[in-house]
């Protein structure tokens, strides 16, 4: 569940719950080919089921689209729809972010911290693919977030 929303949003540890963690071989390089791929996979597979989750929802509301007489039982099923329709629409972005991510891993760019530059980490990539920060980072924006309430 999100803090600022209460809907349920496909996240990275649903997705990675099945996945083989990379181990690295000692002296391997950051973000070697190997790790990329690995990265890639994950990213895949993630767009994918969220993919089949659009496609799940355009059923349902076709299907289930029903001019209920009842005021309240339609209201339910607006609502309801309501709510699925924007999950859906931030998983959207979500895809959009997978597909940047992919974008970055292709142009040698991924797993690299845009505010300082060093390397993000593996197991902090496994745990969220998208990330662009370091943990260092991440925590500094967080802090100064919660400062200023944005």
């Amino acid at each position: 569940m999100s803090k600022k929303q209460d809907i349920p949003v496909t996240d990275s540890a649903s997705v990675l719950k099945n996945f083989t963690p990379y181990k690295a071989k000692k002296g391997e390089e950051y973000m070697n080919e190997a790790q990329k791929e690995h990265f890639k996979l994950i990213l895949r597979t993630w767009r994918n089921q969220l993919m089949e989750e659009v496609d799940r929802t355009v059923h349902h509301l076709q299907d289930d689209a029903a001019n209920y007489p009842d005021p309240a039982d339609r209201a339910t099923q607006e609502e309801e729809f309501s709510l699925e329709l924007r999950t859906r629409d931030r998983e959207r972005k979500l895809i959009k972010k997978i597909d940047s991510t992919i974008e970055k891993i292709a142009q040698d760019d991924y797993g690299y911290c845009e505010s300082c530059g060093i390397e993000i980490g593996i197991r902090r990539l496994e745990a969220r693919p998208t990330a662009d920060k370091c943990i260092d980072c991440k925590t500094l924006d967080e802090i100064r977030e919660k400062q200023w309430g944005a």
